[in-house]
């Protein structure tokens, strides 16, 4: 299994092609398409590919989808091995097929209800006898001059109490399995999350769900009115330079405060032979960067920072990441930094009051399924 692609619906695609090439770097792969009812924008960087869709009329599935939610994530796709067996599977756990399996120049696809609106196109691509796949292609482009090379994760927010069922719907049917949970808290919200990946582990897909009425899980299901997806984390090979050339382009990100900076030097267990110069760590906080590490690997470096809402609600955001000697994880060293962050901007918002309010008043499914 593998990402395709990642389709977005708006309310203007060739707008959001031109947003994503002029402040994410992207290049447009397919000519602008239109057919009776949808407007259809395609933008690719590296081996991310993004379908922009907005509505022409109100039989637009776009039109519909935006009847019920702000601009975000409809559909998934994935690249299956054998998708007549996850179907079978969908219909057997009582998943909703929008498209039945057909073939289609050289491929057999289908599209799957997922959770909330978000829906899963799945993909197999046929083989003829003989055929062996390459890793190489034709397409010129340099992963070093790119900003942006690959997905390195989804995140799906769920309501208070789904967390459990969602996560059995991807372990049913996608064949996911459950690899960490954890929670995050600070003295205002919570927030509890089971981190999903493919049987390849080629897919990670975190689950979130709230743990308090308002924690940033919350504001997103009140905003987007119901569940769906809240990032994309996009993989760089050099996140200094992306983020200044993202800052140049004009894309905003969470501050990050100075003091950060002082704690992480002070940092119980940072080894004096750590692997960031004096220079880099300088360019690290000026571009506002979080970094972390597993002190038993200490040169397996997480670093991470995050744009601010992309659309006018509070809703979807990109994260930014680069990870080096394959460092693994999320940057669990950083979720308090970075809850902490998108709390001020929730208090700017007005949607978090500076109080304690009840952390930990709904319980997570997702606890007992921890180390499954």
């Amino acid at each position: 299994m593998k990402i395709d692609r990642i389709h977005f619906y708006v309310e203007d695609a060739k707008a959001w092609r031109d947003w994503f090439v002029s402040k994410l770097g992207f290049q447009t792969v397919a000519s602008y398409s239109r057919d009776r009812y949808t407007d259809t924008e395609v933008v690719k960087s590296g081996f991310v590919c993004f379908a922009l869709s907005s509505p022409r009329s109100h039989f637009s599935p776009a039109w519909q989808f935006l009847r019920h939610h702000p601009p975000g994530v409809a559909d998934v796709a994935f690249v299956v091995e054998d998708l007549e067996a996850i179907v079978q599977r969908a219909i057997a756990y009582g998943a909703k097929v929008l498209q039945p399996p057909q073939l289609q120049q050289g491929y057999k696809w289908s599209k799957i209800s997922a959770w909330g609106s978000l829906a899963h196109t799945l993909i197999e691509k046929q083989r003829n006898k003989g055929e062996v796949t390459s890793q190489k292609s034709n397409v010129k482009f340099s992963h070093s001059r790119l900003p942006i090379i690959g997905i390195d994760h989804i995140v799906l927010n769920v309501a208070a109490g789904d967390l459990e069922p969602a996560v059995a719907w991807y372990e049913e049917i996608l064949g996911f399995r459950s690899q960490q949970a954890f929670t995050i808290q600070t003295d205002r919200s919570a927030l509890h999350s089971q981190v999903m990946v493919s049987s390849n582990s080629c897919v990670q897909f975190p689950i979130n769900q709230p743990a308090s009425p308002n924690s940033q899980i919350q504001e997103f299901l009140d905003c987007n009115q119901g569940a769906g997806i809240q990032h994309i984390a996009l993989k760089t090979s050099n996140i200094i330079e992306a983020i200044a050339q993202f800052r140049n382009n004009g894309v905003s990100f969470l501050s990050v405060p100075p003091t950060y900076y002082t704690q992480l030097q002070q940092r119980l267990g940072l080894p004096i032979s750590f692997p960031i110069s004096v220079d880099e760590l300088q360019a690290i906080a000026q571009q506002q960067i979080l970094v972390d590490w597993q002190d038993s690997h200490p040169d397996a470096l997480l670093l991470q920072t995050f744009t601010q809402p992309i659309f006018t609600q509070p809703t979807f955001f990109f994260e930014i990441i680069e990870r080096r000697s394959q460092a693994t994880g999320f940057g669990e060293g950083n979720f308090r930094a970075l809850f902490e962050a998108i709390e001020r901007e929730q208090m700017k918002r007005g949607s978090l009051q500076d109080r304690e309010s009840g952390i930990g008043s709904r319980e997570s499914g997702g606890q007992g399924r921890q180390g499954r």
